[in-house]
């Protein structure tokens, strides 16, 4: 249960992102965050989990929110909820890398950047390079300004084994910037207040059914996944997957909120069409 004092902070961003950022370098302190992806940067991906104010048109607009992009039919996976990011691009993405840490520089302006320069160089350099990574897709993505960021701290990566990905979030705030321009990659912007992620009836079990070549499906192509179920103006929204368990890893860290178990859960049925693994466009 969540206790009124934090539900209070959601509408206090400044004590707030002091809060996340605090807890995220915390568990960063005590952990070889990066080691993994050294050996096959290609099969890399880094995002942004980006926090923001809800805006206009919220009944709660000073509360915080999680900004997530909604995949569009061009591309795989699509309608899903996503963190905006991408493949590192290695050419590109270390010499951006060494841009951020400038003065004025999203690294520069985190507070422990300077500590881990000194104490964990080569961690720092895996760090810039995500973030380099992580806020270029985001710009390519959703019109991001990469030097409006504010970075809180990295999360527990994910594997992704459908996709043979290895992901690196970074949680963000992004203090000023309220409206985006989605690129042809994205359907739309969608904002989730924390407040709806901490509470516990909105969780549920999705139960997918992924369509073969022939439209038929097998008895492996039917899975049962814990998700989060949204009402959102435009309509509900489902978040489950990898964006959900990059999620649920910052909700506990920050907050020590954990979701009802599955087998709790109501249940939600849904199908997944042939083009959920290939986009509507081979691009």
């Amino acid at each position: 249960m969540i206790s009124p004092d934090t539900l209070n902070m959601l509408s206090n961003p400044i004590g707030l992102i002091a809060r996340i950022s605090e807890a995220l370098h915390a568990r960063a302190s005590d952990a070889c965050l990066f080691g993994a992806a050294a050996g096959d940067l290609a099969a890399t991906s880094a995002v942004m989990l980006l926090l923001g104010r809800c805006g206009p048109g919220d009944p709660r607009p000073d509360d915080v929110c999680l900004i997530l992009n909604k995949r569009s039919a061009r591309v795989r996976q699509p309608g899903d909820l996503c963190c905006p990011g991408g493949s590192v691009s290695p050419r590109f993405d270390f010499r951006a890398a060494r841009v951020l840490g400038l003065p004025g520089g999203p690294l520069a302006r985190w507070p422990y950047w300077q500590s881990w320069r000194r104490q964990r160089p080569l961690e720092a350099r895996w760090l810039a390079l995500y973030c380099a990574t992580a806020l270029r897709e985001a710009f390519e993505e959703m019109r991001l300004n990469p030097f409006r960021v504010r970075l809180l701290g990295p999360l527990p990566h994910q594997r992704v084994a459908l996709f043979r990905r290895l992901i690196y979030p970074l949680a963000a705030w992004v203090p000023h910037q309220h409206r985006f321009k989605p690129n042809w990659e994205v359907e739309r912007i969608v904002r989730i207040p924390l407040r709806s992620l901490l509470t516990p009836a909105n969780y549920i079990r999705y139960r997918l059914t992924l369509l073969g070549s022939a439209g038929s499906a097998g008895p492996e192509a039917v899975r049962e996944e814990p998700g989060f179920r949204w009402g959102a103006a435009h309509g509900a929204e489902l978040l489950w997957g990898a964006t959900y368990r990059i999620t649920m890893d910052f909700l506990k860290l920050a907050f020590g909120f954990r979701p009802p178990e599955r087998d709790d859960l109501p249940r939600v049925i849904g199908q997944l069409g042939e083009s959920y693994l290939t986009g509507e466009r081979d691009l």
